[in-house]
């Protein structure tokens, strides 16, 4: 086959040619290129440096290696460090480098220890937790275990030589935690306490979480996330000297508002002081951290037969929940009763402030506001029906609620005193009626009616009667010219 004889075929041609060759070659090339692998990566931590008799001197690492992103610590001394990207999975409960099982408080040392410091950047902490994860994990077992140039398999860790290569703070920071870990490790124990007395809606009362170690004391700097359920968690009594110098870089790690969940650190007695507002009937607190696991637990590498090294994290650690619940007092109801002193009816109309035992404050409701209308005085209520009755309901319970009456209805102003009206109290239980019943005297009826209103009454006398011999003789004549007149005008009818 020839050449194509147009110019811009044979361009074209003489292109795809070497386009071709050229991916060919990079073809050949990426088949033929290993990847190369991941080294080991160290995190924070101190070289040491020692001068051994053949006039060298080495370098250890004591600290911590990424791997997977994440900061794990060896606990195999002299074998290989893990790479960057060596994949582990987990184990069971650590033990030594011989294979023993660690003593119990040592496991509980090293899961605290891991716990609290696991995820430092101080590089002299993490020197510090190499150097006792070491000298734990792998101790001398045999004369001369510890010279340098022993077999990686059987080399222990030489604890006083490294010891002495620390830096100053170092060696300090191994000190510390040796003290922190023996009086912090666990197991612990997390407890809630709830309030004491009558819990009421709207109104916060103190709950408190405290959490302890083996030997029972509290245990201060312990990251404690509260969640409220019927509730919200409001500010902290008080603020531990930790959370306020944390306050200028971290924020206030105090609830500064309501709501349902936060995270606090316990103070140096080991306790987490919070008010909690009820919101509902049945308000709970839950108390969630993370506490040292009776043993801590080791990763493993895959692959084993490289004599990678066993490493630990994080994983020395347990969750350890508590809670408290308490029940809100149920509102009861005031029933108001007016009533006629004499006859025991009921009376409607009537106006009477609802207050408390000093019967001039306003009783409380149940959301723990003052119970107060318009005005802002004691709410009033009015009687009504024949029965003279007005319910008041929703109240604070327990506590003493008083009825006092404003103005007396008609018919019943004489008796009524504005110093000292008519009123009744008694005590309100939580979820119960008081029923308080306030009797009116009524006016009196006057025994004499004033003039003008209704007829006169007549009065009452005895007459007496007696005789004259004057006033005889003149009725006698009177008679006698009586008689005359009467005859004298028959006389006169006759003629006619």
């Amino acid at each position: 086959m020839g050449w194509i004889s147009r110019p811009r075929a044979r361009w074209r041609a003489a292109t795809g040619l070497v386009a071709t060759a050229l991916l060919g070659a990079l073809s050949v090339t990426a088949l033929g290129t290993a990847p190369a692998s991941a080294d080991a990566i160290t995190g924070h931590g101190r070289n040491i440096e020692h001068k051994e008799a053949d006039g060298v001197t080495y370098k250890d690492w004591l600290g911590s290696y990424k791997v997977g992103g994440k900061d794990v610590f060896c606990v195999s001394f002299h074998l290989k460090a893990p790479d960057s990207d060596e994949e582990y999975q987990p184990g069971q409960d650590l033990l030594t480098k011989w294979g023993k099982p660690l003593e119990p408080d040592i496991a509980g040392n090293i899961s605290y220890l891991l716990l609290r410091y696991g995820t430092t950047s101080n590089d002299d902490e993490a020197a510090a937790l190499a150097h006792l994860l070491h000298s734990w994990t792998a101790p001398t077992q045999t004369p001369g275990d510890t010279d340098f140039g022993t077999p990686p398999n059987k080399a222990a860790y030489p604890e006083d030589k490294y010891f002495k290569l620390l830096t100053p703070e170092a060696a300090k920071d191994v000190a510390t935690m040796k003290a922190e870990a023996k009086a912090n490790r666990g197991p612990w124990t997390a407890s809630v306490t709830a309030p004491k007395g009558d819990q009421h809606i709207g109104q916060p009362a103190t709950w408190t979480v405290t959490v302890k170690n083996s030997e029972g004391k509290g245990i201060p700097d312990v990251p404690v996330k509260l969640t409220a359920t019927d509730g919200t968690i409001g500010q902290a009594d008080k603020q531990s000297d930790t959370e306020k110098a944390s306050d200028s870089s971290s924020g206030n790690s105090a609830p500064q508002a309501a709501q349902k969940d936060t995270t606090l650190k316990t103070e140096a007695n080991g306790t987490v002081t919070v008010k909690v507002t009820p919101t509902g009937y049945q308000p709970k607190l839950v108390a969630s951290l993370s506490a040292p696991a009776d043993k801590p637990k080791v990763q493993n590498p895959v692959k084993t037969t490289d004599g990678i090294q066993s490493v630990v994290g994080t994983g020395g650690e347990k969750q350890l929940t508590a809670q408290g619940v308490v029940a809100v007092a149920k509102p009861g109801k005031v029933q108001v009763t007016k009533t006629d002193a004499k006859t025991g009816k009921g009376i409607g109309g009537a106006t009477l402030r609802v207050t408390g035992k000093d019967r001039k404050t306003a009783a409380t409701s149940q959301d723990g506001k003052p119970l107060t209308g318009p005005d802002g005085q004691p709410a009033v209520v009015t009687t009504s029906g024949d029965n003279g009755t007005a319910t008041v309901e929703n109240l604070l319970a327990p506590q003493e609620v008083c009825v006092v009456e404003v103005n007396a209805p008609p018919g019943y102003t004489n008796a009524f005193d504005p110093n000292n009206p008519p009123a009744a109290c008694g005590s309100l239980a939580p979820g119960g009626t008081l029923a308080l019943t306030v009797a009116n005297t009524p006016n009196e009826v006057p025994h004499a009616i004033p003039a003008g209103d209704l007829p006169v009454t007549m009065a009452k006398g005895t007459v007496e009667t007696s005789f004259s011999t004057g006033g005889i003789a003149g009725l006698a004549a009177l008679v006698l010219v009586g008689s005359a007149l009467v005859g004298f005008a028959a006389r006169r009818s006759a003629r006619r």
